[in-house]
């Protein structure tokens, strides 16, 4: 079982930044695929950016060019760097992980474990 646990949101105003933090209770090199999901009130969870081993990374259109994911492959943490945020980048995010899949991806099936997710609320 792998634990993961979310860290850094808060209530910003638009045009802010915020870096979200992902800690695993294993090495994130252990760890095939990390990815980044949200979920805005009254809407389903969405995908926002995706890492893998190999330095890959896919990104939402809606985030692409303000939100980056790095990953610590030394020790066990996943960031999320946001930017320029938008009200509309509001919601809970979640960390997932996936112990198999290879490829940057942003579907739920491809993920093993998800954490408790952290709010983020951008207000304009």
């Amino acid at each position: 079982q792998v634990e993961l646990v979310e860290s850094g949101g808060g209530s910003v105003l638009a045009g802010e930044s915020l870096r979200l933090s992902c800690g695993a209770s294993i090495a994130t090199r252990s760890l095939s695929c990390m990815a980044w999901f949200r979920q805005a009130p009254g809407k389903e969870r969405e995908g926002v950016a995706s890492s893998n081993l190999a330095g890959g990374a896919t990104y939402a259109d809606s985030v692409r060019g303000r939100f980056t994911i790095s990953r610590d492959n030394e020790g066990s943490i996943l960031y999320l760097q946001m930017n320029n945020l938008k009200p509309e980048d509001t919601g809970k995010y979640y960390c997932a992980a996936a112990l198999l899949w290879r490829e940057p991806v942003l579907q739920e099936s491809a993920y093993n474990y998800w954490g408790q997710g952290t709010l983020v609320t951008v207000s304009s």
